[in-house]
Formats: C-alpha cells, structure tokens, sequence
C-alpha cells in the first residue's frame, strides 16, 4: 500500500472556501465534506495542522479601504478566524476527530492559546490542531499566518485550498486562456505576482524551504490524493523557472 508523500502538513483553508458557492457565511455541507477528507488524511497516519481565514464573514482589508482603521479591521478579521476555527472543531469532532483550537489571540474560554511546544505535542497525539487569529498581529495575513506556523511546527509542506486548481498566470474564471502552471519556484510567485499568497508569505516559504502545492478544494479526495503525492494542482518549491 502506498504511504503519504509527507508526516506532518499545514492546510490553509481561506474563509472563502468555507462559504461553498453561497459566498459568505459558513455552508455546512463544505465544512462537513472538508472535515471527512482531513479524517481520511488523519487516518494514514498524517498529522494535520490547519490555519483558517475568515473571509466569509469579514475582510480587514475591505474594512480598511472604506475609512476603518487599519488595526481595528485587521483584529475583527482575527475574530472571524475563530468563529471558522470553532464551526470546523465541531465539524471534525463529530466525525470522531479530537481537536484543539488554538488562537493566537488569547480566549481562554474557547481555544488553547497558540504555544508551538503544545501544538506539536497535540499533533504527535493525533489531533488535529485548528490555528486561529492569525498571527495575533494586524498588517499580516492568514497566509502569512501559515506560513509561519509551518516554519514553528516544522511542517513538510503547505496545502492552499482554493477554488481553482491550481496557478494560472490570470484568473481563469475571467480569461478562459488563462495558462495554468504545473510547477514553480518561489522566485516564480514572487516576480511574477501570481496572487497565490502575499509576498510575505512566499518570502517566509521561499527562506524556510517549504513547498506549496495549491489545489483544487471543491473536488472531494484532494486532500488525500495531495498528501498522497499525486499530481494535482500547482507545486511552489523548487527553484526552477515555471513551466
């Protein structure tokens, strides 16, 4: 039997992806569907770190751009990370999954507080670790957020779950010509301004060494057959020119 390309993975769930095709909110068929593929990827002995956006419900960005102040937007983004943290906790626990969510904003309440030390005992225990709040800081994005958490607990790759399947050099969704790449080096995202992550973000891979590969979330299995080292989706690692 085949065993998973990689021990232990980051997959970074943007907000938006929670929505399904609603738009924003939480639809709960997704949340469901993503949680038994993580199950699945649990199951062949792979520990899951998960780092969640919260786009669905508030956009620091988009706040800030219609007069609110910057920090002030960014803290409620954080805040909406949580809320997705928790409804994906849920999701996962009843489907037998144990979980820890664990906030980079303290509330005791709901989430651990983020300490790197208990994440990566939570996952050598087989838990799934929901990161929440981002970096805890305004002005960094949740990709930013992954990218470090995968640098702390030293995972072996990032899985960015989109709604496409992978890099395209525009957005496929408008341009039908739209070229998809199958593989990248990070110096690739970055000259090219490909939208995959932020600059900070690839930056923080590009210096650590960790590979991305992004995929298609809507089909059912992907997260599997990425973990599996199946040639889905776009692969950001090697420092090649893209193809």
């Amino acid at each position: 039997m085949q065993s998973p390309q990689y021990k232990r993975i980051v997959l970074k769930l943007s907000g938006e992806a929670l929505a399904g095709n609603k738009g924003y909110g939480i639809d709960h068929e997704v949340l469901t569907c993503i949680a038994r593929q993580v199950v699945e990827v649990v199951e062949k002995g792979v520990e899951v770190g998960i780092v969640v956006g919260g786009g669905n419900i508030w956009r620091g960005v988009a706040g800030s751009a219609k007069g609110m102040d910057r920090a002030t937007a960014d803290y409620m983004g954080m805040l909406a990370t949580v809320i997705n943290a928790l409804a994906l906790q849920d999701a996962l626990e009843k489907e037998g999954m144990g979980t820890r969510v664990m906030s980079a904003i303290e509330m005791k309440e709901v989430a651990e507080p983020y300490i790197r030390r208990r994440a990566i005992r939570h996952l050598e225990k087989g838990r799934v670790v929901i990161v929440a709040a981002g970096t805890g800081n305004p002005y960094f994005s949740t990709d930013t957020a992954a990218a470090l958490r995968s640098a702390e607990i030293e995972a072996e790759v990032i899985l960015m779950a989109k709604r496409v399947d992978g890099i395209y050099d525009s957005d496929p969704l408008i341009n039908p010509d739209a070229k998809k790449f199958t593989d990248l080096g990070y110096i690739d995202v970055l000259n090219k301004g490909l939208g995959v992550m932020d600059s900070t973000a690839a930056s923080l891979c590009m210096d650590n060494k960790i590979p991305i590969i992004v995929f298609d979330l809507t089909q059912n299995g992907n997260i599997l057959k990425a973990v599996m080292g199946e040639d889905i989706g776009t692969y950001v690692g090697r420092e090649n020119n893209g193809k």
